[in-house]
């Protein structure tokens, strides 16, 4: 299950045999929302003089599990007073294993569920093993856009066209997700593109499924409906040279100057994902492709980053953004449920490329 659980107690507990009962229960919108809004605030990610970034679920705790079909959120009740102290976030979700039947040659297909929590220290004790460890790439969106290449032309590619694609290019990937329709069909998902030399365009036939031997492709999805972000914690000094980078490209956008988008403020991003390409192009296909989902970005007031996960597929090399910007602290940890037996897929041990399902985020 994806989880998202947070605890704080207002006071020490007290021994073990005099502390009140906890009691969980179903979060309920009408009577807890204040509660879990404050004890959110409470629970903000940060360390003391050090720049902390902070999400602001814009008065819908329940937001980030919405989109999922099958999903929960419980709150932890505790003391005489009942007041929440916890509260966890929960979906499932089918998706593939990274394997495939012997017989059949199909995608493995299985239930999987996630545990998000604050602490790698606190996974390890409920016996969770290190998983995956995928870098967050970012690239700011400055005031200027970026050029593209004259030989590249881009083209949108409706919904059922990419499910086709992605369902082929992606049947040996893991958590790549069976509704992988509804995913593209969501209101947040504002589109694919594919990133073509125009020398070929003449030569694809789009209606058969099929793209030419060099190409790029890649779904947008818009973070800033669910969450927002803010980072606090940084000196006066910082925002004041952040914000003459800003004027100074605005002043002369012809120079190209990186400037730093005001992230002190709460701002959204947009997310790519399902990043493929294909062909001895590839690569400086999507690179363009990628400056192009920046100028898609930059031309939203609201959008200041533009973000992809990234583990160790070749499209990462592609991918431009900003190191100081971007962390490899992302650590996914994993535990078998149920009885297992001799030939199960043994998760942990697995390299393939992995599916980031925005909805994850």
């Amino acid at each position: 299950m994806k989880i998202a659980a947070e605890t704080y107690f207002p006071n020490p507990p007290a021994p073990e045999d005099e502390q009140p009962p906890v009691v969980v229960r179903r979060y309920d919108e009408a009577t807890d929302k204040a509660a879990v809004e404050e004890l959110e605030r409470r629970c903000e990610v940060g360390q003391p003089g050090k720049p902390s970034l902070v999400t602001d679920l814009m008065g819908d705790p329940i937001a980030r599990v919405r989109n999922f079909v099958s999903h929960i959120m419980l709150v932890a009740e505790y003391g005489d007073v009942r007041e929440i102290v916890g509260v966890i976030r929960g979906c499932i979700k089918t998706v593939t294993s990274g394997k495939r039947s012997s017989s059949t040659q199909l995608p493995v297909y299985v239930k999987f569920a996630y545990i998000w929590t604050k602490g790698f220290s606190h996974t390890q004790k409920c016996n969770y093993v290190k998983f995956r460890n995928p870098t967050v790439l970012v690239q700011p969106v400055h005031l200027h856009s970026k050029p593209l290449a004259s030989d590249i032309m881009i083209v949108q590619v409706p919904p059922q066209q990419v499910e086709l694609v992605y369902r082929r290019v992606f049947s040996s990937s893991e958590f790549f997700p069976k509704d992988i329709d509804r995913l593209l069909s969501n209101k947040l998902n504002l589109g694919t593109f594919v990133a073509l030399p125009k020398k070929s365009v003449s030569k694809w036939n789009p209606k058969a499924g099929e793209f030419p031997p060099s190409f790029a492709i890649l779904s947008i999805w818009d973070t800033k409906e669910v969450f927002r972000l803010q980072v606090k914690g940084v000196s006066s000094l910082t925002h004041a040279a952040c914000l003459g980078t800003r004027v100074l490209d605005a002043m002369v956008p012809w120079l190209k100057i990186p400037s730093v988008p005001n992230v002190f403020k709460n701002f959204g991003f947009y997310f790519m994902y399902g990043l493929h390409m294909e062909g001895k192009d590839g690569p400086r296909l999507m690179k363009n492709l990628c400056k192009f989902v920046h100028n898609t970005a930059r031309n939203d007031p609201d959008c200041r980053v533009v973000v992809r996960r990234s583990q160790t597929d070749p499209v990462r090399e592609a991918i431009p953004h900003w190191k100081k910007f971007s962390w490899d602290e992302d650590i996914w940890c994993i535990k078998k449920l149920g009885r297992v037996n001799q030939n199960h897929y043994d998760w942990h041990k697995s390299s393939s490329v992995i599916f980031v399902d925005p909805r994850d985020l």
